[in-house]
């Protein structure tokens, strides 16, 4: 009654002035109020600057529809085998369950937290966050930082895509068409702790030369095998200056030249074949041109080329990459997202800047059918172009002879024909040779060969402009416009939302490893809000937009 609670108030003595007043911010917690003996706590009440302060149970704060429900009973239906055994049995127990904290990290990525020190900070005062730890104890940032580079990276892949097919199982997504595309996200390495290959490789070369002027060598191998031979033979001294041997100086600018290249050859090794560049503080990371350019100077800053899969609005795969384009990695991550999933998507729909011959050629090859756009197809429409009359794009092609009509009326007959095998699919191409080019009025607008007499040439890969037209029919059909238009919905839509209402432009971690399990929470994360809203805007199992095709 408001009588004993007075009475508590005049006996807590403890936390007052020597007048007896309540000092001005102490909070003093009186008792629990229950409506039933065997409920649970409804509100404390406490006092507050002189003021009794109901505080409500948290159950009671959060609405209905609130989105973090949402995220824990949905994050409640994964197995969590896979994050358990990666904590040892022995030792000390962890401070928080790893199935709490992992909801927790979920739910921050939806709340554009990422920060482990905001994630502690929210632990501690935001109500959503207290209701989701399930009175676990608030886990530092130093947990949260451990967990998302450690333990977590080696289940966060596994737990993703059983969401995925979790979605699936609740008729949310489906397996008919995938819309795909790339993004770069910047790293967190140093924007000047670049190394370049061509610079690299002029260095190398250089050294090479000054050992095999002084040695006779070209190995590396028999460099290291001659300064052990020759350090047997030397009595070594200290310091600077006529204290060293002339045999000492000569082995230790040798030495020197054998650290430069071993230095060089793992700088080599570590960009691979297909990079031209690294950091020095992110091995993984590639410099690229990006869309966010700080300096308004064209510079290129270390990122990665992170690729996702959207099925229904939901991120349905999601990979990260070195490659600088995307047409390289079109091929891996299909492969990669077909192996997680146990199933293929029947059509593939994606920009121009994944076409390639290696990629029409796995589609077909892989039974799905390519809503790839054609990277010459919006620029065949303009004047610029069709005014190009050496392009072969605008030759009459006449196929009962098998040549082609250039402005003129000329003929360019096949001259050779060879087929090899890229993979395993036979790859034809073909070389065109004009009979006759002299006296042409057009000929400098038509060939661009330096001598006066040679004449017009050019070389088909025939296979490659079979596929190209493949796809163009597709994607001119009724259906390949309503799929290219939701391409553009749901795949860049999606990016829209993770780098504008989520926020996350770079990543807070360095190794392609870590990247890939931010990525995984942000994925998770985004498909959790995006069922959120489609709940809350009565779209639940919609896959494809609503769009009115004039």
């Amino acid at each position: 009654t408001k009588g004993s609670l007075q009475n508590e108030l005049r006996k807590n003595t403890a936390d007052r002035s020597p007048k007896g007043f309540p000092i001005r911010g102490v909070c003093v917690k009186i008792e629990s109020v229950k409506n039933n003996s065997k409920t649970q706590d409804q509100c404390n009440v406490n006092e507050r600057n002189g003021q009794l302060v109901l505080a409500l149970n948290n159950e009671i704060l959060l609405p209905e529809n609130a989105p973090v429900r949402l995220t824990s009973v949905q994050l409640e239906e994964l197995d969590y085998r896979e994050l358990y055994r990666a904590y040892s049995p022995k030792g000390r127990k962890s401070k928080v369950d790893p199935r709490v904290l992992f909801k927790v990290m979920v739910y921050g990525y939806q709340c554009g937290i990422y920060s482990s020190r905001k994630l502690e900070e929210a632990c501690r005062y935001r109500v959503d966050f207290m209701w989701l730890l399930e009175d676990e104890p608030t886990p530092d940032h130093a947990t949260f930082a451990r967990f998302r580079t450690g333990r977590c990276a080696q289940a966060a892949e596994g737990l993703f895509y059983q969401y995925v097919r979790l979605l699936e199982q609740k008729g949310e997504t489906d397996h008919e068409a995938v819309f795909i595309d790339g993004t770069k996200i910047e790293s967190r390495a140093g924007r000047y702790t670049f190394c370049w290959r061509g610079s690299v490789e002029k260095q190398l070369q250089a050294v090479r030369e000054k050992v095999e002027k002084a040695t006779g060598l070209q190995k590396l191998e028999d460099l290291r095998e001659y300064l052990e031979e020759r350090k047997a033979g030397i009595s070594f001294v200290t310091g600077k200056g006529r204290r060293k041997s002339e045999e000492q100086r000569g082995w230790e600018t040798l030495d020197e030249l054998r650290q430069r290249w071993e230095r060089y050859e793992e700088s080599l090794q570590i960009m691979g074949a297909g990079r031209n560049s690294y950091s020095k503080t992110d091995p993984d990371a590639t410099f690229m041109r990006m869309k966010d350019d700080h300096m308004r100077n064209g510079q290129l800053k270390p990122g990665y080329n992170v690729q996702i899969a959207v099925n229904s609005e939901y991120i349905t795969g999601i990979d990260v990459f070195s490659n600088r384009t995307d047409y390289g990695t079109l091929v891996p991550f299909l492969k990669h997202v077909q192996k997680r999933q146990q199933t293929k998507y029947e059509k593939v729909t994606a920009d121009a800047g994944y076409e390639s011959l290696e990629n029409y050629l796995f589609l077909e090859q892989n039974g799905q059918i390519s809503f790839i756009k054609p990277a010459n197809y919006e620029a065949r429409k303009t004047k610029k172009f069709k005014r190009q009359i050496g392009r072969i794009e605008n030759m009459r092609y006449d196929m009962e002879e098998d040549c082609f009509l250039c402005a003129q009326g000329r003929k360019l007959s096949l001259r050779h024909e060879c087929t090899q095998l890229e993979g395993e699919q036979p790859v034809t191409t073909a070389w065109y040779r004009c009979e006759d080019c002299k006296g042409c009025p057009q000929r400098n607008a038509c060939c661009k060969a330096k001598d006066p007499d040679a004449p017009k040439e050019v070389v088909l890969r025939k296979t490659f402009w079979e596929k190209r037209a493949e796809s163009q029919a597709n994607i001119t059909t009724e259906q390949g416009i309503y799929l290219r238009m939701c391409r553009s919905i749901q795949v860049e839509g999606a990016f829209a939302l993770l780098k504008t209402d989520f926020g996350f432009r770079r990543f807070l971690t360095r190794g392609r490893a870590n990247v890939r399990t931010e990525l995984f929470f942000l994925s998770m994360a985004f498909n959790l809000k995006k069922l959120w809203m489609k709940r809350e805007n009565g779209r639940l199992k919609t896959h494809l937009s609503e769009i009115q095709i004039a």
